[in-house]
């Protein structure tokens, strides 16, 4: 595996904290969402994100 420039850690790390926020946010609406629908969207796009975040996390050997 080729290594990682600074450059690339630092826009990894942006992405990480963006995913991150994102999940956390999906989960807390899926959460307080009365209509069943747009409360199993907010999971799954909440499920999506974290899969993302976990992917990054993995890139940077975490």
């Amino acid at each position: 595996m080729q290594d990682i420039t600074s450059k690339e850690l630092e826009l990894i790390s942006d992405a990480l904290t963006v995913e991150g926020l994102i999940c956390k946010k999906a989960r807390a609406y899926s959460k307080t969402l009365t209509d069943v629908s747009l409360s199993e969207c907010m999971s799954k796009i909440a499920d999506e994100h974290e899969q993302r975040y976990t992917a990054l996390l993995n890139l940077i050997g975490g």
